[in-house]
């Protein structure tokens, strides 16, 4: 175990915001125990704060499902992979044919753009900043899109996502990551948190073999999958469970600390 890749929300993070005291010892243990660690994430960087505040992180970060890599210590992007506005508007056409009552927003490398009503609860704080807007009013030509999100107020995520994905795949990756709201994330093709991990993993010269990821939802399939030691929360969707070799005791049993504490006394490390 030389990496330790780990989705947040899910995975280490609850509904309530908070990271486990129990989980934050384990991964501060992998820290001293000469383990690297990245946070492999579908939230944009301006939602990474729970990894300083309570972690104390100050890595690079994985965000966007891939899409970027953020450095939180300079506060700077590292790199990006974006689809241009004219994919965006191609995507968001051939969605609404399929689905009339969709609604969408774009996550750009300077902000964030939504149409009007795609926020149910108009207060929802984290978002509370942003005005409503067509889209084809906000988005200008240099803008550089590196998350799409179609979200539709019926059916489930897993159902919207099989009628979207075939359609739209030579413009986008589609995938979700909520149990239960149907939203669906699209990036660039190609674009998914495994490619960006291995390169990652690549440039600190660990092999795939010496990874051990954690994640909980259809968008970390592929980097279960790659990830020598690829660990699905028990909580976690059903198609992450089956992707992953192996599997990590529920989130609400600190799943990700228990594998990690095995893990670094196997090492003959000290343990948190």
């Amino acid at each position: 175990m030389r990496l330790v890749a780990s989705d947040i929300d899910g995975t280490i993070l609850g509904h309530d915001g908070k990271i486990s005291d129990r989980t934050i010892r384990a991964f501060h243990a992998c820290r001293d125990a000469g383990v690297e660690l990245v946070f492999v994430t579908g939230r944009p960087p301006r939602w990474l704060h729970p990894l300083q505040d309570q972690l104390g992180h100050t890595g690079r970060v994985i965000c966007s499902n891939g899409a970027v890599v953020w450095d939180l210590e300079a506060d700077r992007l590292v790199s990006a992979r974006t689809l241009t506005i004219d994919a965006v508007l191609e995507i968001r056409s051939i969605i609404k044919k399929l689905r009339p009552a969709a609604l969408f927003a774009a996550e750009t490398l300077t902000g964030f753009h939504l149409e009007p009503g795609f926020i149910e609860n108009g207060s929802r704080e984290l978002l509370s900043e942003f005005t409503p807007a067509p889209l084809a009013e906000t988005l200008v030509a240099d803008d550089a899109v590196v998350k799409f999100l179609a979200i539709v107020r019926e059916g489930t995520p897993d159902d919207f996502l099989a009628e979207v994905r075939p359609a739209v795949g030579h413009l986008a990756a589609a995938t979700h990551s909520s149990p239960g709201v149907a939203m669906l994330e699209l990036s660039l093709p190609g674009v998914n948190k495994a490619v960006t991990l291995a390169e990652y993993a690549l440039a600190l010269g660990v092999d795939a073999s010496e990874v051990v990821a954690f994640g909980d939802m259809p968008n970390d399939i592929e980097m279960l999958r790659w990830a020598g030691h690829g660990y699905a929360m028990a909580s976690g969707h059903p198609e992450a469970i089956e992707a992953a070799g192996q599997q990590a005791p529920h989130f609400d049993d600190d799943g990700v600390a228990q594998v990690l504490e095995e893990r670094l006394a196997s090492l003959g490390a000290r343990q948190p």
